[in-house]
């Protein structure tokens, strides 16, 4: 039991920072985010939207009280990332580097698992 909510604390904290340190360029609304996400065809208003889901996801996420908000959290960044993934191969094509989301996806896939495994009784 020791062993899993080490994994599960290990694997939630680190994706739950990457979702939110990638909200908040998104909730600033900085330069560079707002030419990415027109270049993806995405309006300039949908920028800071998902910038604050991104960061309320990320937050309900480490709160192990809330199980259906989890589940609801977990399913809007699994989401956000597939729709990032997505729309960057539509527009500009695979690029090899993507696959710095691979350890990304796998968090959030072990961080789910590990949640259940722990908190669904």
């Amino acid at each position: 039991m020791k062993k899993d909510k080490i994994i599960y604390w290990s694997t939630t904290g680190l994706f739950a920072a990457f979702m939110a340190f990638t909200a908040i360029p998104d909730i600033l609304k900085t330069p560079e985010t707002v030419e990415f996400i027109k270049l993806l065809g995405y309006p300039e208003y949908f920028i800071p939207f998902i910038g604050v889901a991104k960061l309320v996801g990320s937050i309900a996420i480490l709160i192990p009280q809330f199980k259906k908000i989890k589940e609801w959290a977990y399913a809007g960044l699994a989401f956000d990332l597939i729709g990032a993934m997505y729309s960057v191969i539509t527009v500009h094509g695979f690029d090899p580097g993507m696959t710095f989301m691979i350890p990304i996806f796998a968090l959030m896939i072990i961080s789910y698992i590990y949640n259940n495994k722990l908190f669904s009784h």
